[in-house]
Parts: structure tokens; sequence; C-alpha cells
């Protein structure tokens, strides 16, 4: 299967990783699943301190923990998706939270009310009941996705993701 990506973008807590979350336990068994989370504000923890990779990173090194279940790297360069999707080998979708002006098909997830900002950069937005839409409030080229139909939204991207750049 070839690789593909979608991006999903939204407002702090209207659930884009709990959707993300959820896409990746359905797709279990099926697909494998890389997941790619931004981090503007810089604020991720990744390591107890004191910890050995915790102490190595601080040294200013680039890190990798290797264990029989995992990898981990720790890395003090900003790196592009593309460079981050190698290092995950292979992979059938990306799902990338965030980055709003990365080129990829995106999905808004909205709870309350959509944020105008956001229209730019999307194809589609995935809401509740708790968002009450106007005729007016999204460009006709936008698609409406149930955010509680998990198999809608993987239909939508299994017909909209993107193949990764290689």
């Amino acid at each position: 299967m070839q690789q593909k990506a979608v991006a999903f973008t939204g407002p702090s807590g209207s659930g884009k990783t709990t959707l993300i979350e959820k896409i990746s336990l359905r797709l279990r068994g099926q697909r494998s699943v890389a997941i790619i989370k931004h981090d503007p504000s810089d604020k991720a923890i990744f390591d107890q301190e004191g910890k050995d990779s915790e102490r190595f990173f601080r040294s200013g090194a680039e890190v990798a923990v290797l264990s029989p279940t995992r990898t981990t790297l720790f890395s003090h360069r900003a790196r592009e998706v593309e460079e981050v999707a190698k290092l995950f080998g292979d992979f059938d979708l990306l799902m990338v939270e965030g980055l709003k002006n990365l080129p990829l098909p995106r999905i808004g997830v909205f709870r309350g009310k959509i944020d105008p900002d956001y229209l730019p950069y999307l194809q589609a937005v995935a809401i509740d009941e708790s968002v009450e839409l106007s005729n007016k409030e999204l460009p006709g080229e936008v698609t409406v996705l149930d955010l509680n139909d998990l198999d809608g939204i993987i239909r939508w991207i299994d017909e909209h993701a993107i193949p990764m750049k290689g």
C-alpha cells in the first residue's frame, strides 16, 4: 500500500488528539499508522528529569533510545515532516496534528463553534452536536463530517489522503 498522509487542525481542547487516537485504534491490525504532532509552544516533556536519556539530551547530544519494543529519538534540531516520516520506515497512513501550513488534506476539529481563522486551510470539518452550522459559515467545498462517526471520517481520509513524497 502506498504511504498516504492527512492532517488535523483545530483549537486547543477541540478533540484533535482524541480523534487521531480513535482512528489509530480503529485501524490497528488493518493498517500501520504513523502520527506526527506539532508542538508550537515547545512545551512537550518527553523524559523524566535525571533519567539517562534526559541527561544525555541536556548535554546537547542527539539521542536515540532503543529497546526491544520501541525506539525514541530526542533531537535538538527542527525537522521537516518528510524527514521524520522517513524515520518511521514503512507505514500506510501518516496523520499530522497541527502544522496548518503544511499542504495536506486537512480536517478541522471543532466543538461549540467553528473558528473562521482555520477555514482557509480546511477541506473538511469534524463537528458534533455542540456546533450549530449556518449556511454561510462554511465555504461550499468544505465537507462536514460527524465527529462521532469514525467510519465516515476514515472513509473521507481514504478518499482524500495524498501520497507521501519520498
